[in-house]
């Protein structure tokens, strides 16, 4: 059982950072897959970046090299560290869990998102 809550979403100017977090309720050593997606008005949820719980990230094409995600198992917490934001990356930003067990089951948590806004 793992609830997310996210957190440090706001609005900020073109060029600006942000910090996300991502709170769980539990120890996230259990949780094999981290991640961070978003979904912009009227447009599809995407994947923004995921980490695992050895430390391997991923991250899509549009965020490479402006957006880093982290984990913190002693805080029970991921994060999500954005700069050179531009008003593309606008959109509400959910956190996912992604747990793996025997015989093939897998457990997905989300958070209730937290919007993100980037204007002048």
């Amino acid at each position: 059982q793992v609830q997310l809550v996210e957190s440090g979403g706001g609005l900020v100017q073109p060029g600006g950072s942000l910090r996300l977090s991502c709170a769980a309720s539990g120890s996230i050593l259990s949780i094999d897959i981290m991640g961070w997606y978003r979904q912009a008005p009227g447009k599809q949820r995407e994947l923004v970046a995921t980490i695992n719980s050895g430390g391997s990230t991923n991250y899509a094409d549009s965020v490479k090299g402006r957006f880093t995600i982290s984990r913190d198992n002693a805080k029970n917490t991921a994060y999500l560290q954005m700069s050179g934001l531009n008003p593309e990356d606008t959109a509400v930003y959910y956190c996912n869990a992604l747990t793996f067990r025997t015989f093939g089951k897998r457990y997905d948590y989300w958070g209730q998102g937290t919007q993100v806004t980037v204007s002048s």
